[in-house]
Parts: C-alpha cells; structure tokens; sequence
C-alpha cells in the first residue's frame, strides 16, 4: 500500500509540474504580447537591422549554438543584415559587431558607455565579483584593479624580474614532453602540456609554487575544480535567455560552477592563510615583494577607488581569475598554432630554420633572443588572426543609451565584437582563411595592441585584457621552445590534409579533436 506522504509526494510533484507548465504558458503569452510592442519601439529608435526573430525565443535555434559555431553563423548573418546587427537571444538584446571601422567607431567614440559587462547566471553566486577584473562593472573599484594589473602585475619591471620563472615552467615542459612521449608510445596530447605549463606558470607568479609537482595534493585539487570551472561556465545555458527558468537552472550550470568555485576558493583560501601566517612570524621584517599574492596583502588603498585593504575573498577571486584566464586562453593558442604548423609543413620547416640558426645549439631559446625571431613572432600573430581565444571577445555591456552609427543602442543591451569574423574579412586580409605568417613581416603590418581594430584577439579600449604584455613573452617563447627542442610528427601516418581543423566553443575557442602528435628530439650533432 502506498504510504500517505509517497502520496502526498507525488500529489506535490504534480503540481509543481502543472504550475510549471502554467508558468510557462503564462509567461509565451506575455511574451507574444509584448513582443509586438517591442518591435514598435525598435523601429522607433532604430536598433540596427538583423534577422526576424520568433516568438519567445528570438534567434535562439537560428545562430548554430546547437553546433557550437555561433561566431561563425554571426559572420554569416552578418554579410546579409550588415557589421552593426540586433539579435533577440531569447530576452537578451544583443548587437554584433562586425567589421573593424565598426569597431573602430565603438572603442574610440563609445568605450566609456560601452565598458559595462553583461553577468551571465553561472557567474552568479554568493560570492559576488567585487574584486573580479573581467566581470565587474565599469566603475571606481575596477578602474582600481586595471590600474594595479599595469603597474604591479603585468608592468615592465616585474615581467622583467619574472623572466627565470618563465624559463622554468617552460623547462619543465619540455621535459614532461619528453617523458610522457617515452611513456606512451611517442605521442603526446600536446594542449595538456601547453595547460599544465600555463597553470604551473599562474602559480608560480601568483603563490611561488609549483602547484602540480608529485608533492601538491592541494594544487591538484585547486587545479581539478578551476577545470571544472571553465567547462562549465562553457557551456550555453538557456537560462540566459529565458529569464522565467533562471530560478530552476534546469542545466545546472549555475549550481555546477558555484560549487566548484567555492571548492577551489577553499584550496587557494588555505595558500593565503599560509602566507599570512609568515608575515606575522616575520613580524616587522619587511619582505621584498616575489610575487603577486604578496602584492594583493600588502595593498593599502584610499577607501575612495577601492577599498582600504583587499578581504580574502577579494583576494580569492583575484586569484582564482588569474588562473581561468591565463591558462586557457594561452593553451588554445598555443595548440591552434602547433595544428596550423602541422597543418602547413612548409612553414614549420620555415620557423624551425629561423630557430635552429639563429639559436647555438648548446642553449636553450631565451627571451632575450624573440627579437631575432620575425618569423616565430608572425606564427603568433597568424594563428591569432584565425583562431583568436575569445572568437567575441569578453562580452560588453550598455551601461546606458546611446547613439552609434545612426542607431540606437538601449541600455544594458549586450554587445558581441566578431574577432573573429573581422580578422578573416577579404576587405582587410588577402587570402584571409589561409595560414600565412609572411604577412605580418612587414613593419606596417597590424599589431594586436588594440589600436589596429582589423586585429583585435585581445580586445581595445579600457577593457583590453591586461595580459598582453605577458602573453607577448610567453607565447613566442613556449612555442619557439618545443619548435626548436623537437622535430615534429603527426600520429599514425596521417597526412596533414587529413587533419581535423575544426573548433568547439568553451569559454575558449579550441579544437573539437586535441592535437595528438609525435615529438622526437632533434639532433643538433648531425647538422
């Protein structure tokens, strides 16, 4: 017989199932109704053209998320509707730019108003984001942070004063590379040594650790969660877009990324508890500043932009970013590239040349020697051009209404900037799906520090990733390390036409298949 309450259970659930569905209906109703006047104030205040939106949904099932290519299908609407366009994401509006004069226009003329960011639910937790750089608002307190990140964490000096620390992550990658080739048959899935090196480097810039030596459990644990993290924060979430399911988070998306945002908070919590106990046994002795942790507690600010001093969970967040966006943007760029090389032998043969000539064989490649290197530095610059890490940027916000282009863009509308679309326009760039690193040797050519806008992968204007200063070294200098250490081949006789080139979105743009390739040592002794 069944029990009273498996009744009364049951009789819950199907109510909650009935004012679900009411709900719903409720809300498509509205919707629909509302919808109609939506349209009437858009033509109104002219928002720029786009495709006709469904009911409730928008362009949702219109754009490829489905196939995980929205950047792509953005691109394609785009040539039809024009390089400012409105998109209905659901209840989202949003507008895609498209074409660098447009982009132009936004950075240079509306980057104040436009330096908003849009929250997205799986960001949303008890935690906040006061001390994150990427997501907090345009304001006093962020154009703190920004400041700190240019003359404490990314200035010249430190990098300068970081330059052994590099050299040693990047060491012991080639290292890893060559046993793990010894351990499994000679192929390597090399974006994982690319990741592992990327996070060791962020720990050891942020704590002085090696956080995935044999001896880390708790570096292992905090790298565990941070990667659960991105996957998840990856991941479209319908709740976005339908503001009635945010309460339900029926992918849980939300509830996923929170609770391993607070499990890697715990592991780099116990970090700062560590250090701030050696500050007190060294009482007044003052302690010359090695790394950015250091930096964060010895803050003392006017209480005006920022606060007077940093809360360990301001410090938290500021570390747990740190890791999320220095390592996969700088895994996906470092793997496009090595596919790339692959992918056009005769290029790697080119950039392999320049190296190994340039390089005494009885040294490792060094900082000081990537200005000798135009070749290896336009391999970087090529595969940001095709494949840049973030295909729309961070996304912007309207922090009010304005005027752009004859359009009007209302407040809190998001804005998506194609880098990826504008960095394979024919108008700008010949032969613009093709890999050719000769076309940055020119000196003219466009850089990416933000003031070329046909090439912008790191973004322009006040929220511009503050790393480029970093990422100008490490990059040339990863890549250029295993280039010259290794010859390298594709697995299994495959030949380079055969190659997967296609992507999948994350919360970086990767390849859909991991590169899995061969590197054998080169014998210097036999040239």
């Amino acid at each position: 017989m069944v029990s009273f309450w498996t009744y009364l259970d049951t009789l819950t659930m199907d109510y909650e199932i009935v004012g679900i569905v009411l709900a719903l209906l409720f809300w498509a109703a509205w919707a629909l109704a509302t919808e109609r006047r939506h349209r009437r104030l858009e033509v109104l205040q002219r928002l720029p053209p786009g495709p006709s939106p469904w009911p409730v949904v928008g362009n949702l099932f219109q754009l490829g998320w489905t196939t995980c290519a929205p950047h792509r299908s953005f691109a394609k609407l785009a040539k039809h509707h024009g390089p400012m366009m409105t998109l209905h994401l659901g209840s989202m509006t949003t507008i895609v730019i498209s074409s660098s004069e447009a982009a132009h226009v936004m950075f240079k003329n509306h980057d104040t108003v436009l330096a908003g960011r849009k929250i997205y639910e799986s960001m949303k937790g008890d935690i906040g984001n006061e001390g994150s750089l990427i997501t907090a608002q345009y304001g006093p307190h962020w154009r703190m942070l920004r400041r700190m990140c240019t003359t404490e964490f990314f200035a010249s000096t430190r990098l300068d004063a970081m330059q052994g620390v590099r050299a040693k992550c990047i060491g012991q990658m080639v290292q890893f590379m060559r046993d793990g080739a010894s351990r499994n048959g000679g192929v390597i899935d090399v974006g994982r040594f690319f990741f592992l090196m990327a996070f060791n480097l962020i720990g050891n810039l942020m704590f002085s650790k090696d956080l995935l030596d044999t001896e880390s459990k708790r570096g292992a644990e905090f790298f565990y969660h941070a990667g659960k993290v991105m996957e998840y924060a990856g991941k479209p979430n319908v709740a976005d877009f339908l503001p009635l399911l945010r309460w339900a988070d029926p992918q849980g998306i939300r509830r996923r990324t929170q609770f391993h945002v607070k499990k890697a908070f715990d592991v780099a919590g116990e970090f700062l508890k560590e250090r701030m106990k050696d500050m007190e046994n060294n009482g007044c002795v003052e302690k010359k500043r090695k790394d950015y942790l250091d930096v964060l507690l010895q803050y003392r600010g006017d209480g005006v932009e920022g606060p007077p001093v940093f809360s360990s969970t301001n410090i938290n967040i500021i570390v747990f970013e740190m890791f999320t966006a220095g390592t996969d943007t700088t895994t996906s760029t470092l793997e496009w590239a090595m596919a790339e090389l692959l992918h056009n032998p005769r290029t790697l043969e080119k950039v392999q040349a320049e190296l190994r000539t340039a390089i005494d064989p009885e040294t490792n490649l060094e900082e000081e020697n990537l200005e000798r290197l135009p070749y290896l530095n336009a391999v970087i610059k090529e595969t940001l051009r095709l494949h840049p890490p973030l295909p729309f940027l961070v996304p912007h916000m309207a922090m009010d209404s304005c005027e752009m282009l004859g359009y009007h863009i209302p407040k809190e509308t998001q804005i998506l900037v194609n880098a990826w679309a504008i960095g394979r326009d024919p108008a700008y760039w010949k032969e613009p799906l093709e890999f050719k690193p000769e076309r940055f040797m020119e000196p003219s050519m466009a850089d990416y520090k933000g003031h070329h806008f046909e090439f912008i992968p790191f973004g322009s204007g006040r929220r511009m990733c503050p790393a480029v200063p970093l990422a100008s070294r490490l990059l040339p200098l990863a890549l250029g390390s295993v280039l010259y250490s290794f010859d390298w081949f594709l697995a299994n006789g495959m030949k380079p036409g055969e190659m997967d080139m296609s992507e999948r979105m994350g919360i970086t743009l990767k390849k859909a298949v991991p590169l899995k390739i061969v590197p054998v040592p080169h014998l210097f002794s036999d040239e």
